[in-house]
């Protein structure tokens, strides 16, 4: 999948904000993938001519294969652009606390009715601190998925005798 068709499906997720554009999602998606690689112990790199994101892994034979981003990766790579936009949301709103929003005014009533900002402040941040909390869980689940243990002990093709005996009394159990 190409990079602006992940930077297209974040802007749609992000319901379609006009102060960002896909360009500059992408550009986002580029220059992190070291960090992607950091997170999950991957190898991918940034193509010189298409700058598509790749991997160039050797198979059984010896030959390199090109493969390019897969579906769990790619959603890694999504949710770590989605702490990044929270994050920037978190910071325009503290940079512009110093400036007071007025939502209405009236005029009999003589009533002046202001934007709190840090309430807006307190969900970017809960908001940030859910993907950033899913983001860990996605980066544990996908190592476990593709961890394989480094070394199997034992001769598991022995079969063994068992006492099949099921008794409350404690000597019966075949005890190692």
């Amino acid at each position: 999948m190409k990079v602006v068709d992940i930077a297209d499906e974040l802007h749609r997720e992000l319901g379609e904000p006009t102060s960002l554009s896909i360009p500059a999602i992408a550009f986002w998606l580029r220059t992190n993938i070291g960090a992607l690689n950091n997170n999950i112990n991957t190898s991918y790199s940034i193509n010189s001519t298409t700058f598509e994101v790749e991997q160039n892994v050797s198979d059984s034979v010896g030959t390199d294969v090109v493969l390019e981003i897969a579906e769990e990766e790619r959603a890694i790579l999504k949710k770590m652009y989605m702490v990044h936009f929270y994050e920037l949301k978190l910071r325009e709103n503290i940079t512009s606390l110093a400036t007071d929003t007025v939502i209405s005014v009236s005029d009999d009533g003589s009533s002046v009715t202001k934007v709190n900002k840090n309430e807006i402040n307190k969900v970017y941040q809960q908001i940030k601190r859910q993907e950033y909390q899913e983001l860990k869980d996605m980066i544990n689940s996908f190592k476990l998925l593709k961890s394989a243990p480094l070394q199997v002990a034992g001769n598991d093709t022995v079969q063994g005798s068992y006492n099949i005996t099921v008794s409350t009394d404690a000597n019966l159990y075949n005890r190692v």
